[in-house]
């Protein structure tokens, strides 16, 4: 059974779960909500559990909620950082649950990094917390997947200008590991097709347009083959996510965030998935944010959601066949 956390309060993860649930009761995977059962409670029948053995028996019937309380009622539209203690437990335990093999695999709701950072959490947002939870700090590698493409940015949160500056051979070798570990272990897939971004435009058109890829991206790329990755590049990035393109690789290692999460959510923002690799844990998020503009008004879309808990179920099995 799959743990889906609280999430922000505020946002639409509350009716995102509802509406889920709603389409995955009679026949899907099942999960249990780690959170306030008052979120859901107004929208759809639910049952507070004590157990994930319960929660099974509970589902075709209510949502059964594993229950935290809220420091502060929760008011749709509005984030409290008051809440910010109930979002990041919620977090801890379902890992926990994972860890210790009552649960198959984690499926988070949105948070907002902003309200959980005022309370002095560390962490730029949900993957690293997850890796520390896990023990392997820093090997946290965050994938977008949908139907039409799979990508990996080599380096995440941070200012294009930072981005640059932390670009680096080994990163990109790291990353690439790590992406091929995740793609034959949780993807089922062989030999993973991996193609490769360059920085800037051209691809750098040998240099006149910047030198990273000489520098930087295909030195990598070289040592990678070496190793038996299939693994090709630098690609120019305005013609690497053509669909003729899309057919030839499993993944695009992007060097920057918007770079990868630009085509992905143009092409799959419905049904795309955030996944982390690297982690002992199976994980995966909708790939939307906490949508506080719209949060109470009923109009949140649960398709991503729906695609996380999908996968989340797919990618358990997967590792459990090929253990």
């Amino acid at each position: 059974m799959l743990v889906l956390t609280q999430g922000d309060p505020a946002g639409i993860g509350p009716e995102i779960t509802v509406k889920a649930w709603q389409a995955l009761r009679e026949r899907g995977p099942r999960f249990v909500f780690l959170g306030a059962p008052e979120l859901l409670a107004e929208k759809a029948p639910v049952q507070v559990v004590a157990t994930i053995a319960e929660a099974e028996q509970v589902f075709p019937t209510a949502i059964p909620v594993l229950p935290l309380a809220l420091s502060t009622p929760a008011v749709a539209g509005h984030p409290d950082s008051r809440n910010a203690r109930s979002v990041i437990d919620s977090i801890a335990r379902a890992v926990a649950l994972v860890l210790a093999g009552d649960a198959t695999a984690v499926v988070t709701n949105p948070i907002s990094k902003e309200v959980v950072q005022k309370t002095g959490f560390a962490h730029p947002g949900h993957t690293s917390y997850l890796a520390e939870l896990c023990g392997v700090p820093g090997q946290d590698v965050m994938m977008l997947a949908g139907p039409s493409l799979r990508v990996v940015p080599v380096t995440v949160h941070v200012a294009l200008r930072k981005a640059i500056d932390q670009l680096s051979t080994e990163l990109i070798i790291k990353t690439a590991h790590t992406v091929a570990k995740g793609l034959i272990r949780d993807f089922g897939l062989s030999s993973p097709r991996i193609a490769v971004a360059g920085l800037n435009p051209h691809a750098g058109e040998n240099g006149l347009m910047g030198t990273e890829e000489q520098e930087i991206i295909l030195p990598a790329i070289q040592h990678l083959q070496q190793e038996g990755l299939k693994i090709t590049g630098p690609y120019p990035p305005d013609t690497l996510f053509t669909a003729q393109a899309r057919s030839q690789y499993d993944v695009a290692l992007c060097m920057y965030h918007d770079q990868g999460l630009i085509p992905l959510k143009t092409l799959d923002m419905a049904e795309g998935v955030n996944v982390t690799l690297g982690l002992p844990i199976i994980r995966t998020s909708p790939d939307h944010g906490t949508a506080f503009d719209i949060a109470g008004a009923g109009k949140a879309d649960p398709s991503s959601l729906l695609a996380a808990l999908r996968l989340a179920h797919q990618l358990s099995e997967n590792r459990k066949n090929a253990a």
